[in-house]
């Protein structure tokens, strides 16, 4: 049997270092913070033309090119990994992120396994390489080809790089988004008295050289994304990951596999989370844009909605409980009886307490599945479209771990 293990990054799928919550309110002018100095930065400048010329602009095509510009986005061009960067993955927290995933490796060890990298950074796909393929083999590049890059893993698997999840070959595979879809474009949405408005991006009348929120003055096509019923006053979607979704459950469902997707979220219950990270700090979303990263929080609701039903969808499922079931406590333990260095054991303890600890990331950070409705419910049970209801040992993470 031949598997693919398909990883979706947008530069890196990174775990900020800084407690996310803490963003800007949609109406607030940037221009009001004075700890934030203007800088205009070649990124603003395209972005003021851009206005002048065509009016506001959503908050979705902001973060396209600020992020994905093919000359100045700052996923394309910038270096925002570690410590010297802007933020940190979650395997750079703890070895022990990536060791309970090991599991997987004994499940696809009897088949013909190949990688498949899903990246927009040119930077980036430059250090996985240097971090996962043979030094002495050589990558073959492809400019301007769907399959950009190709090489062999340490372990001597192939491994490719594409731009686009839609390039990537089909066939019964794993998909691992980690830190992915928080970094999809959204639209912003504020309810008024006349009805739902879409949060623009416009320049400041008082200040040439800073930008700014609005509301359209009118209904904007991105509004048919709103549920008829949605209770909230302010939302945030993203058409794009409702795209790669269909995209996922389209596969699973035809070809088999699972999608495991990890990320900052919430099941629909959240409403301004839209926030920029610079050097491991809370950056104000307008201000020099270009030079920070920006996020914001997947709504998982939305996620299963454009499932369609295709198949079953998992979760959310907090990290710290994802984690425990995967058995992290038991791994922490054989790593820290093997280890005599103190130092070691006081990283392991820290990063585990990172991970896990509530306040931090444990109830911050999600993990949530797409399965084909087999796998749960066995191909003559009837399937419930929203969301299917597994046993509780039946799917690794979201089911209670037991020994036997």
């Amino acid at each position: 049997m031949m598997a693919g293990a398909r990883v979706l990054s947008r530069a890196g799928a990174a775990a900020r270092s800084v407690a996310p919550g803490l963003c800007r309110g949609w109406c607030s002018s940037p221009g009001k913070e004075p700890a934030q100095q203007p800088q205009v930065t070649p990124m603003l400048r395209h972005l003021t033309y851009k206005i002048k010329a065509t009016g506001p602009i959503s908050v979705a095509e902001y973060m396209r090119e600020v992020l994905t510009n093919p000359a100045q986005g700052y996923y394309v061009h910038h270096d925002m990994l570690g410590e010297k960067g802007d933020f940190i993955t979650s395997p750079e927290i703890s070895q022990i992120f990536g060791e309970v995933f090991s599991q997987l490796g004994s499940v696809l060890r009897s088949c013909d396994i190949s990688v498949h990298l899903v990246e927009v950074s040119e930077k980036l796909s430059e250090t996985q390489a240097a971090t996962l393929t043979k030094e002495k083999a050589p990558l073959e590049r492809h400019t301007g080809a769907p399959m950009y890059m190709k090489g062999v893993t340490k372990s001597g698997l192939p491994i490719y790089w594409y731009r686009d999840l839609r390039d990537v070959p089909k066939g019964y595979s794993f998909y691992l988004a980690h830190e992915f879809f928080d970094a999809l474009p959204i639209h912003k949405f504020q309810k008024t008295p006349q009805g739902w408005r879409e949060v623009l991006i416009d320049i400041d009348p008082q200040a040439s050289d800073r930008l700014r929120f609005v509301l359209a003055p009118g209904a904007t096509a991105a509004e048919a994304f709103i549920q008829p019923d949605e209770a909230r006053d302010h939302v945030e979607l993203s058409p794009d990951a409702g795209v790669v979704i269909q995209e996922l459950a389209q596969r699973i469902s035809l070809k088999g596999g699972a999608a495991l997707i990890a990320d900052y979220g919430h099941d629909g219950t959240k409403t301004d989370t839209f926030r920029g990270f610079c050097s491991h700090r809370l950056h104000d979303v307008l201000t020099a844009p270009g030079t920070a990263d920006l996020t914001a929080d997947v709504d998982f609701s939305y996620l299963r909605r454009m499932a369609q039903g295709r198949v079953a969808a998992l979760g959310p499922l907090q990290q710290q409980t994802f984690l425990k079931n995967m058995g992290i406590d038991v791994r922490l333990k054989v790593l820290l009886d093997k280890s005599d260095e103190p130092s070691l054991k006081q990283q392991l303890l820290q990063g585990y307490d990172m991970l896990m600890n509530p306040k931090k990331m444990g109830e911050r950070f999600n993990f949530f599945a797409l399965l084909p409705h087999q796998r749960l419910l066995g191909t003559n049970c009837q399937m419930n479209t929203r969301q299917s209801e597994p046993s509780a040992s039946s799917v690794a993470g979201f089911g209670e771990l037991t020994w036997r």
